[in-house]
């Protein structure tokens, strides 16, 4: 997905005397106009939901809200209100961005260049304090002789335009959304206030504070070559002395102001999955290989060794080559591994290595799972996203009844926690399929299609599972029924919401 911030040029010289909400847009105006742009993005084909990575910026993402929360920067009413969703964009240029509502985006080329959690932290919390100090609404209301069709029309263009200009232009539609656009600029006053709040949000969080500024030694290198745009973030966030002065100046006393952050094992492989994820081509993947068997791989730091070998493991793997993709994973099961975080996550990338192969006969499935502490037969207490997923795609080739009445259970489990999870919504449906439960895999994918707010596309499921109703008449079991009152109760709840949706447009 070829993302630019929703706000692509900073406003020179513009101030704004008080900061923080003192927008004329309400939250639930602004909230309906980021579920029409998300609409949008979710349709992209750039659009990645890789479990693995989705749980890594997660795992940075929920300590700031919850820090937000703590400082009272994110208000309770802001906080019901808004989505608070990250989405992954497979593009190889470095951004992040916000956008109204509560959504935000962070490319994979984002993930390939930071060396730590923390550098992320800083770019994620820099976004967050945008949105909660309601900067976004600020300068929306500041057009507000726009429709809001209008400005959803000009952030939608301003993102088509960083994939291809002449789709972009297309979308940006006559001089009055380029009129907007001029005037959704932040000010230097709200980058300092992002700043310096987000700095706030991810120390109180338990982040470094040299994320910051480590993140702010890589932009200001990128700055000096020339960017040739595989930095949109600093042309959306352009860095002055003042902004990298006042974020040394927070730092603890003492502290070293540009020290080079070694990357532990984990990082260095999460870098690599973003990388070949963002760069799928066949050259991009030969050349992770080319780099694995490379003599100086030798002299490199464990981290490093272990970034190389893991994306050759996967670029293979992607590449069809199950035994070049098997012989570098065996190599990089060699390696003394850090922590067991990277352990689980070298496991991880066996798992699929092993299902992208798909050659296993059922008793190695079942023994597979064990082996990585994924037991299909019976609870395996909490699973972390990447887990159920494997779990969910094990259960298929293993095909075993109780196996996937076992996985459809802890599917369930976590989507009672995580109702807006379109991946497990539609593996769910998978295994109801696998199951022959077609009703109840017809409304999982009705599910799935809200979570990514199509609506209607969620209906055509819904009518499709009343019409195999009617196909089933009086024969059907007392747990058809059951469904039957659900399926037709879901239906009037989205008939409404597509009702709604029209009258937006």
């Amino acid at each position: 997905m070829a993302l630019c911030l929703v706000i692509p040029l900073q406003a020179q010289g513009a101030t704004l005397p008080l900061l923080g909400d003192g927008s004329d847009m309400s939250a639930s105006a602004e909230r309906r106009l980021g579920d029409r742009i998300i609409r949008e993005l979710y349709r992209d084909p750039d659009f990645v939901d890789d479990p693995v990575l989705t749980d890594y910026v997660q795992g940075v993402w929920q300590p700031l809200l919850a820090s937000a929360r703590a400082r009272g920067d994110l208000t309770p009413e802001l906080d019901e209100r808004f989505a608070w969703r990250i989405v992954l964009g497979r593009d190889r240029s470095v951004n992040a961005f916000a956008l109204p509502g509560g959504y935000f985006g962070v490319h994979l080329g984002l993930l390939a260049v930071v060396s730590s959690r923390d550098e992320l932290a800083s770019v994620l919390g820099h976004e967050l304090s945008h949105v909660t100090q309601r900067h976004i609404s600020r300068l929306i209301s500041r057009s507000n002789q726009q429709t809001p069709w209008m400005i959803g029309a000009m952030i939608l263009g301003a993102l088509a335009a960083s994939k291809n200009p002449d789709a972009g232009n297309a979308m940006i539609v006559g001089g009055q959304a380029l009129s907007a656009q001029s005037q959704l600029n932040f000010s230097r006053d709200m980058e300092r206030e992002a700043d310096r709040i987000g700095f706030g949000v991810m120390t109180q969080a338990g982040f470094e504070a040299l994320g910051f500024v480590g993140m702010f030694d890589k932009l200001q290198q990128a700055s000096r070559l020339n960017d040739s745009g595989a930095y949109p973030y600093l042309r959306s966030h352009p860095l002055t002395t003042e902004r990298i002065a006042d974020m040394q100046s927070r730092l603890p006393l003492g502290a070293s102001h540009g020290a080079d952050v070694l990357p532990g094992s984990t990082h260095a492989m999460l870098t690599a999955r973003a990388r070949v994820l963002s760069g799928a081509g066949g050259d991009a993947l030969r050349g992770w290989l080319a780099q694995a068997d490379d003599v100086g791989l030798s002299g490199q730091a464990a981290a490093q060794r272990a970034g190389v070998l893991y994306g050759a493991a996967m670029a293979a793997s992607r590449m069809r080559d199950v035994a070049q993709a098997r012989k570098q994973f065996a190599r990089l099961q060699k390696l003394a591994l850090d922590d067991p975080e990277a352990v689980r996550q070298v496991r991880w990338l066996g798992l699929e290595i092993e299902l992208a192969a798909r050659d296993l006969p059922r008793p190695q499935v079942l023994a597979l799972a064990g082996n990585a502490g994924l037991d299909l037969s019976k609870p395996t207490g909490v699973l972390r996203r990447p887990e159920l997923v494997l779990q969910a795609q094990l259960a298929m080739q293993a095909g075993q009844s109780q196996v996937l009445d076992q996985v459809a259970q802890n599917l369930q489990g976590w989507l009672l926690g995580q109702p807006n999870d379109a991946l497990v919504w539609q593996w769910l449906a998978s295994i109801y399929a696998a199951q022959n439960q077609s009703l109840r895999a017809l409304r999982a994918e009705a599910e799935a299609r809200v979570a990514q707010l199509d609506y209607a596309g969620a209906l055509d499921r819904l009518k499709a599972a009343q019409e195999r109703l009617r196909d089933i008449g009086a024969s059907g079991s007392r747990a058809d029924h059951i469904d039957a009152s659900i399926i037709d109760t879901r239906r009037r709840q989205i008939e409404v919401l597509v009702k709604e949706q029209a009258q937006e447009s």
